[in-house]
């Protein structure tokens, strides 16, 4: 398979829906992951397709991968005992940076994510919930 045959295959997934790229990783690589990430899940395929050919990490960045440590949760970078502030639905919400989560009204959450959708009472992105982020 030549680079422009790979190029092919791995611009036709910029036109596929969740479900269409769902069928793709099944007929190529059986179940495919949970996700329901359109562009995740296109970049995952996008992926496995050149790796098959190209192959994938060598071992010097499998040993950088591996030497970069746990990842953080968003948010943590603004320092324990930072207070993100938002007003949601006409009251001002709290919610304070610690060593092992963050906190809001007396609850600790895991992640920025688990306590925007606690206030929210639906799924939220909790940088983007706090305005960290943009989209």
């Amino acid at each position: 398979m030549n680079d422009e045959d790979i190029e092919t295959q791995v611009s036709a997934l910029a036109d596929m829906e969740l479900e269409a790229l769902r069928k793709e990783w099944k007929r190529r690589y059986g179940t495919p992951p949970s996700l329901r990430s359109e562009p995740v899940m296109r970049h995952l395929l996008a992926w496995r397709i050149q790796r098959a050919v190209y192959g994938g990490l060598d071992d010097a960045t499998k040993r950088l991968i591996a030497r970069t440590g746990p990842v953080e949760p968003e948010g943590k970078q603004l320092g324990i005992g930072a207070v993100l502030s938002r007003n949601w639905k006409g009251r001002q919400v709290l919610v304070t940076v610690e060593t092992n989560g963050f906190r809001w009204e007396d609850q600790l959450y895991p992640s920025l994510s688990a306590a925007a959708t606690a206030i929210a009472g639906s799924r939220w992105n909790g940088p983007r919930f706090f305005g960290l982020r943009d989209s």
